[in-house]
């Protein structure tokens, strides 16, 4: 069983959007829409860049890397147009009480 780690308080995630946090040596991107939240690594797999400062899809539930254009499916990590072809993990993150948990392996 993993750890469990609070990130934030709820209401400073905005919704449509991605903050990057880093976490006891995993670096995740946490992406807000409406309700839901979710969690996967940072690290785009074609290039050592940050997801999170790229452009979240509420419809499709993809993070677009903002260097190369690459797709990340929220739910699973995989991606779906290249350059990347790895996954990055995915985190089991919840919101309790007001603050937002992940689950660290």
């Amino acid at each position: 069983m993993g750890t469990r780690a609070r990130l934030c308080a709820l209401d400073e995630l905005d919704t449509g959007s991605s903050r990057r946090f880093d976490v006891a040596g995993h670096r995740i991107a946490v992406v807000r829409i409406g309700d839901d939240l979710y969690a996967i690594g940072d690290r785009c797999t074609h290039q050592d860049v940050s997801l999170a400062e790229g452009d979240v899809d509420g419809d499709d539930l993809t993070l677009e890397c903002w260097k190369h254009g690459s797709l990340f499916e929220l739910e699973t990590g995989v991606p779906t147009v290249l350059p990347a072809t790895k996954p990055v993990p995915v985190y089991a993150i919840v919101s309790d009480g007001g603050d937002v948990f992940v689950e660290l392996p």
